[in-house]
């Protein structure tokens, strides 16, 4: 089943109103039945503030919670999981799409209060016991590069998993550049890393960005094949020569364009370090922002580069899943057709 994840059920933190765009998975809302008895436990600091519910159908936790506590708004009930005041067979669960089966027992102590540290420049989208999957804004790295105290999308997400067990960690599945927003995977343990770094190409079913490049791209669509190699000082280039380094292979498609920028649907065949900024330098269109490549404006501030949809197929449960994030409204505005009197 092709599962569209909708963004209003992820956790934002950090976010800034009128920032980038969030991932926008599209999909039909399932409705769920309560399925549950409640109940009340009594502690020392009364009765009220806990209370208890045994799951007697599967449901979804946020959809779960809004059908038990009718006296409080969406957001009041999403702030109870984000303090950790919910918990499923003891454990807390902060996961809005956590998944519930009968026989559990969810726990809402309206007292206890854990709270988690705000995230800077990232989204955390969808998250199970196997995968995160976050939207990164432009200018957060996605690992550190060796300086300490780098704040990075890696180090906030492993600072998340540890709020419900400190042995807990993340695990890096690919990377985007510091400069470069969107989705992003990591995965929850070793082996998933594994296993997804092992079958990523027959595992990942789309991967594609959209890049705000210079000047007007006359030709529509194009495939662009080299051999990318890497300077001493970290630089990449084309070969032409077959075999002379990694081969790499990049589609793209105009969504539109006027005279001093183009706006471009790239689809990666093969993932090489920064193969999109290369290939675009190639054919003369390097993208907006990026200097290291030969690009000669500044335009939005920022690389720009997006990573707008990944789909794949999940490594445990074999469900494909799409996330996909809206273009970011700067490109659109850069490469709006001029108007026609």
């Amino acid at each position: 089943m092709n599962t569209r994840r909708n963004p209003k059920e992820a956790s934002r933190r950090g976010g800034k109103p009128g920032g980038p765009s969030q991932a926008q998975p599209k999909s039909g809302a399932r409705n769920h039945k309560s399925g549950a008895k409640p109940g009340i436990t009594a502690k020392a600091k009364g009765q009220a503030a806990v209370k208890s519910y045994s799951i007697t159908e599967p449901a979804e936790l946020l959809p779960f919670l809004l059908s038990v506590i009718t006296n409080k708004g969406r957001n009041s009930v999403k702030s109870l999981l984000a303090r950790g005041q919910v918990s499923v067979n003891g454990k807390p669960i902060t996961r809005h799409n956590f998944q519930l089966h009968p026989g559990q027992t969810v726990t809402i102590d309206q007292e206890k209060q854990v709270q988690a540290k705000e995230m800077t420049l990232l989204t955390i989208v969808y998250e199970d016991d196997d995968l995160i999957i976050i939207q990164k804004d432009a200018g957060l790295l996605s690992i550190a590069t060796g300086e300490d105290n780098e704040l990075t999308a890696y180090r906030q997400l492993m600072e998340h998993v540890r709020l419900t067990n400190p042995r807990n960690r993340i695990y890096v599945v690919h990377r985007l550049d510091r400069d470069t927003s969107g989705v992003m995977m990591f995965a929850k343990s070793e082996a998933i890393q594994q296993k997804l770094q092992n079958t990523w190409k027959e595992t990942v079913k789309e991967r594609s960005y959209v890049a705000l490049v210079e000047g007007a791209v006359k030709k529509a669509e194009g495939t662009i094949s080299s051999w990318l190699k890497e300077t001493s000082t970290l630089k990449m280039y084309s070969s032409p020569h077959e075999g002379d380094g990694l081969h790499a292979i990049t589609h793209y498609k105009l969504i539109q364009a006027n005279r001093h920028f183009s706006l471009l649907e790239v689809q990666l065949e093969t993932g090489r370090k920064n193969q999109i900024r290369v290939h675009m330098a190639d054919i003369g269109h390097p993208i907006a922002g990026d200097k290291k490549y030969g690009a000669e404006t500044k335009a939005v501030g920022r690389l720009g580069l997006h990573a707008r949809v990944l789909s794949f197929v999940h490594p445990t449960s074999g469900e494909l899943l799409t996330f996909e994030s809206a273009i970011p409204k700067t490109f659109l505005k850069y490469t709006a057709p001029a108007p026609t009197n």
